[in-house]
């Protein structure tokens, strides 16, 4: 497995090796030693999978406040999303920041979302499958999310935004006096 970090400190994209023959391929979808370096003393507690119809919908922003925050690992099983992190830490140098990546079931790509950021994404090919890894249990106390639109955040999503769930259309715009997430 290669790591490679983004701008945001925690954003890492993990790019994994696959292995082909005439029967098909083979990868690694997880290893607690290749991934130490990003893992830490942390355990995946909960393994979650997301099925999303259509083109162009959008799902997030969403977090867990503390004391319940969670790194995520986030790999696409079938068809392509754009993934989208958002640094949401108090005194991060890339606070309200966000970075995206391409993550398909071609590309074989992993993004790792650490506590404190935000995660969304936008379904660039219809029927695409997610897996997320997580390192808290999930907590609806300590759920939150941001608007896909906020223009604080000003997320360049890559399609017009077919698709939003009641419940992402609710959250607020950031507030001006927004800090940011004490971990």
């Amino acid at each position: 497995m290669n790591l490679r970090q983004t701008k945001i400190s925690g954003v890492v994209i993990v790019e994994r090796a696959v292995f082909k023959d005439h029967r098909g391929a083979f990868s690694r979808l997880y290893c607690e030693q290749e991934l130490s370096a990003v893992i830490g003393e942390r355990r995946i507690v909960q393994i979650n999978h997301s099925f999303t119809n259509t083109k162009g919908a959008v799902r997030g922003m969403h977090y867990q406040r503390p004391p319940h925050a969670e790194m995520k690992l986030i790999r696409c099983l079938k068809g392509c999303v754009w993934d989208v992190a958002v640094d949401l830490r108090a005194d991060s140098p890339t606070f309200l920041q966000w970075h995206a990546e391409e993550l398909s079931a071609e590309n074989h790509k992993m993004m790792v979302i650490p506590e404190g950021c935000a995660h969304g994404f936008q379904v660039l090919e219809s029927e695409s499958e997610l897996l997320y890894l997580h390192t808290a249990f999930y907590q609806p106390s300590s759920e939150a999310g941001l608007r896909y639109d906020d223009p604080r955040l000003a997320i360049t999503w890559p399609l017009p935004v077919a698709d939003l769930s009641a419940r992402d259309q609710q959250h607020a715009l950031i507030a001006s006096d927004f800090s940011g997430i004490k971990l």
